[in-house]
């Protein structure tokens, strides 16, 4: 029998969490009992390409924690794994839904989800709430003064620290409310096995990152240091607030708030321009004639180049998911100016292997070492990899733990000669974007 009580329904996707969590704030102080949904999303999940795909074993295991949360609040979550228009379909069948609230996604698939949601919420008379919690500034709060988006990111940066305040800051205390939520026995749990997923070996980060952030600015450029928070895979998935992130920043080193700005830059940018999603942001870039070796393209994934920094940063990301930010733009730079490998193929490769993947930083960065994006360098800079290892790993401490056979006979010759591949990517890059 359906349930005729009326609720509301909170829909948890990027936002894992009960602590400070907007959406869910505002639904617990609605006026019907709060129940909690997170749906596995086959439309994502049935796409990726490896079964031990980490981000999964990490979406599973916050997911299981909350529904231990809300049942310790004598609730619980509801969990579906299937398409999110079957799903809510099921669920308007089994619960008199009268409200969704949720927190808004800016990639185009979930804009585009979302909108069909909220078709089918429409059709039935229920109305469907959103609300911002991923971010401080949504895409137009942080403008410039003719309400055009910023394109650079030192003056975007600049407005938002003008513009962010206390209001923009303050936590949501959910706790207060919930007495508010929807009363349930334990409800039925979906296993990894049952999506078709194994549980991936792969380590994650813990959330804590104060005490990174101190000497952020001092040990950030060197990989063998412990020096970055590695919470990129919590800020994604919404297991640890932004603004709680962002007051520690303020209180702290100033370096390491401007990632955090940088992140939201990205996502203003994608949000104004999805087509960069697949093509350059500057059009003449997309005239580039990329080499496309899918055996040097190999090679470089495997961390076989015969270059240390580059084969040590893609044998960190193979086996733990995380690459050094540092060794990220030298890798990539690799790749895009040395190999002449478009830079969509290495954004793809990284979209599968990064936890702390997100569409917009990802293609972000990939398009400002390709010269072709928003705020980019310049497309003749081109990062040497030797002398990055002369500047950032002088003793190969990073290197030696991830590429053991460096300096021996079974470390592979280098791929290309580092002078001829610049040249040639000068000469290829000026050939396509000479006139811009």
């Amino acid at each position: 029998m359906p349930d005729q009580n009326p609720v509301t329904l909170f829909w948890f996707r990027r936002d894992l969490r009960l602590h400070d969590n907007a959406g869910l704030y505002y639904a617990l102080k609605s006026a019907n009992p709060v129940l909690c949904l997170f749906v596995f999303d086959r439309d994502i999940l049935d796409k990726l390409e490896d079964r031990d795909d980490a981000r999964v074993t990490f979406i599973y295991n916050a997911v299981i924690e909350l529904k231990k949360e809300l049942e310790q609040q004598g609730s619980s979550l509801l969990i579906k794994y299937a398409r999110p228009q079957e799903a809510f379909e099921e669920i308007l069948n089994e619960y008199n839904v009268t409200r969704v609230y949720t927190n808004r996604d800016y990639e185009p698939y979930a804009k585009q989800r979302d909108s069909n949601i909220g078709e089918l919420l429409q059709s039935r008379g229920i109305s469907l709430k959103t609300f911002k919690d991923q971010i401080i500034f949504e895409r137009d709060e942080v403008v410039k003064d003719d309400q055009k988006p910023y394109t650079v990111f030192t003056p975007y940066k600049k407005r938002w620290l003008r513009t962010v305040n206390d209001f923009y800051l303050k936590s949501y205390p959910t706790e207060k409310y919930f007495n508010n939520l929807y009363s349930a026995a334990p409800l039925q749990a979906i296993t990894l096995n049952d999506m078709g997923f194994v549980e991936s070996a792969i380590e994650f980060p813990a959330t804590e990152y104060e005490h990174i952030i101190d000497d952020y600015a001092r040990n950030r450029d060197f990989p063998a240091k412990k020096g970055t928070s590695h919470i990129g895979i919590h800020l994604r998935f919404g297991t640890i607030s932004i603004r709680d992130a962002v007051r520690a920043a303020f209180t702290r080193e100033q370096t390491w708030l401007s990632e955090l700005i940088w992140r939201e830059f990205y996502m203003m940018a994608l949000d104004h321009f999805p087509d960069t999603a697949q093509h350059a942001y500057r059009p003449a870039f997309d005239r580039i004639q990329w080499r496309n070796n899918e055996k040097e393209f190999e090679l470089w994934c495997q961390g076989k180049t015969g270059y240390p920094l580059v084969d040590a940063g893609m044998r960190e990301l193979n086996a733990t998911g995380f690459m050094h930010n540092r060794v990220r733009m030298v890798a990539a730079s690799f790749m895009v100016k040395h190999l002449l490998i478009d830079w969509r193929w290495g954004e793809h490769y990284f979209g599968r292997k990064l936890l702390d993947y997100e569409a917009s930083t990802n293609i972000g960065s990939w398009q400002w070492v390709a010269g072709s994006g928003t705020d980019v360098m310049p497309y003749f800079r081109i990062f040497n990899p030797e002398a990055q290892v002369k500047k950032f790993d002088p003793q190969f401490e990073y290197i030696k733990k991830w590429v053991p056979e460096y300096g021996t006979s079974q470390y592979p010759k280098p791929i290309i000669d580092n002078p001829g591949g610049k040249e040639r990517a000068l000469k290829t890059y000026r050939a396509a974007v000479a006139k811009v």
